[in-house]
């Protein structure tokens, strides 16, 4: 009954994708991040739905008339030329075949990065693929959190099956990640039970990331909760909701979750730790040799031969920073810090233009994107999600933000508003306006 499910929903969509390209990037997004069809057992499996969603949305994309050019500010441009030096750095690989496929299903993903930055043309589609990627990751994040009070912490949870975060550690950051988009969604919410819903997702997600017995999201974790409260204007009640929930959520937890969270204060025993250790002086010494790094895939018994400290100690670096580092070299570690850092910058931008309305969509997504890059950029120092389609998609929603409040024009009163570059737009323009004016 799933895999007839799974399908019928899928293929049910193909139609509207055509009538209407940018759901083809929401369909898309759902079976990237979630996988529906690997929830079943039968035919459905294994077929190729992402192929299928692409193709027809390729072909939507020949008619498309509500389309936008990609933006091209420094942000895009240096994220191009990192594409175009992974290219390079994969003709000049270690494993030339194996980087190949990898760079392939890179590309695959970089691809519809950028088309999503030409469909996403106003703030209704740009809230649909933020609860599509909500409700596919905290399908896996809810469940996880009621799995984790029902067994009292006692097992790990995971994510999608065959997924880039199937893994607990991997699932841990990328909930990290989306618990700031759920809080931009309770935001923006005006029904009361879409409201409590999110509250509930919110609360079991965090318990998801505890249960997932991760010590880097862990750490993730504190750096997100120290963030948060710095960007929340109720410092005092959010400080005190923040530190209650994580006592209950360590306190709850079995004995052996907490033998393996005191494990990062005696790295220096910890065979998990050393190896990751290995690794990542691995990385520096093959950039260190090679200006294009090792390549995709490089890693291997022999290049770990020639340039790790303990060959016997073959993985991978399980860190963003060292995996590029490795992958690209370092101009392509400095080209992904880059993208990184503009990516905070077009944030930074947005508030300021907002921060006379911080309670405006615009400004709460703004400060929301800023604390998921903090739990990417501190939970992917333990993992090797480089390559993940979230972060770039956070990327991508960034320069869409970012680019959309450029545009703006200069009343008589002062006051600036943003040009609606649609009638979807302008409809939405229009519902908050008399929202206000309901409210006042």
């Amino acid at each position: 009954m799933r895999d007839i499910l799974v399908t019928l929903m899928i293929f049910g969509t193909l139609p509207l994708i055509l009538r209407h390209a940018y759901i083809g990037v929401l369909v898309w997004s759902w079976i990237s991040y979630m996988n529906p069809h690997r929830l079943a057992w039968g035919f459905a499996y294994d077929m190729p739905f992402a192929m299928i969603v692409a193709i027809t949305l390729f072909t939507s994309l020949l008619f498309c008339k509500d389309r936008q050019k990609i933006p091209l500010n420094l942000t895009v441009v240096i994220w191009i030329i990192f594409i175009i030096w992974m290219a390079i750095t994969t003709f000049n690989a270690l494993n030339p075949e194996a980087a190949m496929t990898m760079y392939t299903e890179i590309l695959k993903v970089q691809v519809m990065t950028f088309i999503t930055m030409i469909l996403i043309t106003d703030e209704k589609k740009l809230n649909l693929l933020i609860w599509v990627i909500v409700g596919s990751i905290g399908f896996f994040s809810v469940k996880g959190g009621v799995f984790t009070l029902m067994t009292g912490g006692s097992f790990h949870v995971y994510g999608p099956p065959s997924s880039n975060i199937q893994e607990n550690n991997a699932l841990a950051v990328a909930v990290l990640m989306v618990i700031p988009l759920m809080v931009y969604l309770y935001r923006i919410s005006m029904n009361k039970w879409i409201r409590y819903g999110l509250v509930f997702s919110i609360v079991m997600s965090l318990v998801a990331v505890v249960g997932s017995q991760s010590r880097g999201a862990l750490l993730a974790m504190l750096a997100v909760g120290g963030f948060f409260w710095l960007k929340t204007k109720t410092k005092i009640v959010s400080g005190f909701a923040i530190v209650l929930l994580l006592a209950l959520l360590v306190t709850f937890m079995p004995e052996s979750w907490h033998e393996r969270m005191d494990s990062i204060k005696n790295y220096q025993q910890d065979i998990s730790s050393l190896q990751r250790l290995n690794s990542w002086q691995y990385s520096i010494n093959v950039a260190d040799d090679r200006i294009t790094g090792g390549g995709l895939q490089s890693w291997s018994k022999s290049s770990f031969a020639m340039y790790a400290p303990n060959p016997n100690w073959v993985f991978v670096a399980h860190s963003i920073y060292f995996s590029v580092l490795a992958d690209h070299g370092w101009p392509g570690l400095i080209l992904f810090l880059s993208v990184l850092g503009l990516t905070w910058r077009n944030l930074t931008k947005v508030i300021k233009r907002t921060k006379d309305d911080p309670s405006s969509p615009p400004n709460v997504l703004a400060r929301m994107l800023q604390v998921s890059l903090i739990a990417y950029m501190a939970g992917g120092a333990f993992l090797s999600l480089s390559y993940f389609d979230l972060p770039w998609h956070l990327i991508a929603i960034a320069v869409l933000l970012n680019y959309r409040h450029q545009n703006m024009w200069q009343l008589k009163d002062g006051s600036e508003h943003q040009v609606p570059s649609s009638p979807e737009a302008l409809t939405a323009q229009n519902y908050h306006a008399d929202s206000a004016t309901d409210n006042s």
